[in-house]
């Protein structure tokens, strides 16, 4: 069984993309799982830490925080954009391109950051924790986080490039505009009063995954030269995020509204 399991890993490092290998959080899956682990050591020590505290003031780390998530987000948003237009990527099918050309490592290099941006994001997590929002660490808010980072280590990996640009192009832009929002959220009561539009950055969320649903299931069907797992993958885990968004926005919006009318 341990010799299946070395096997296994070799595998694992042997059979990625040549061109990424040497990238910071690439070659291996244990620098991930590292991460993973204080992740989830600080999602169960944090709050009990916190709990006999007050909160934390994080006000200025908040306002730079989130406006320089908008400014990544943007940038990876133009590179995906720009890479996939001068290769002339097509939507219905785009096999990985492995080879040194400088477009296909302008893409490779997209990708690898926004798998980066991904581990960036858990900061989000500890924010909430340090400034006593515990109710905003719902089971959705965790396992997007958590399993955005495991997706993207092997996006990276293996298939950076192809019909993965399409889930980093969409996901840059929704995240220019949610980051957006945060950002101007967090300069105050001032700013906050008109910030009438969350509700409809909840729905273009699901409009990306409703996306990307489409798009691999298309895949799966269509006689395309890009890994048929990647697409499956893809396929569920956006099926699972419309559920639990969703979810969400039933119970943050439609059921509120239902009570009011009630009343």
């Amino acid at each position: 069984m341990w010799q299946k399991l070395q096997l296994f890993y070799h595998g694992i490092l042997e059979n990625g993309d040549e061109r990424t290998s040497g990238w910071l959080l690439v070659h291996s899956p244990v620098p991930i799982c590292c991460i993973f682990l204080c992740y989830l050591l600080l999602l169960w020590f944090g709050p009990k830490v916190m709990k006999h505290r007050k909160p934390v003031n994080l006000k200025p780390v908040l306002i730079v925080y989130n406006f320089a998530m908008v400014c990544l987000s943007a940038y990876m948003f133009y590179e995906f954009t720009a890479s996939s237009s001068l290769a002339k990527y097509s939507l219905l099918c785009q096999p990985v391109d492995y080879s040194d050309n400088p477009l296909a490592t302008r893409m490779a290099r997209a990708c690898w950051w926004f798998y980066f941006s991904k581990v960036i994001e858990l900061s989000d997590t500890m924010f909430f924790i340090l400034r006593k929002k515990n109710s905003q660490l719902t089971f959705l808010h965790v396992y997007h986080h958590a399993t955005m980072i495991f997706n993207w280590w092997a996006g990276v990996k293996y298939v950076a490039g192809g019909q993965s640009f399409l889930i980093g192009l969409i996901n840059s832009l929704v995240h220019v505009v949610m980051y957006l929002y945060y950002g101007l959220a967090a300069l105050g009561l001032h700013v906050t009063r008109y910030l009438w539009w969350k509700r409809y950055l909840t729905c273009l969320q699901l409009l990306q995954f409703f996306v990307l649903t489409v798009h691999s299931a298309c895949n799966l069907v269509a006689d395309c030269d890009f890994p048929d797992s990647m697409n499956l993958v893809v396929l569920a885990y956006a099926l699972s995020l419309i559920g639990l968004f969703s979810n969400f926005c039933y119970g943050s919006y439609l059921s509120k509204k239902e009570g009011r009318k009630k009343m």
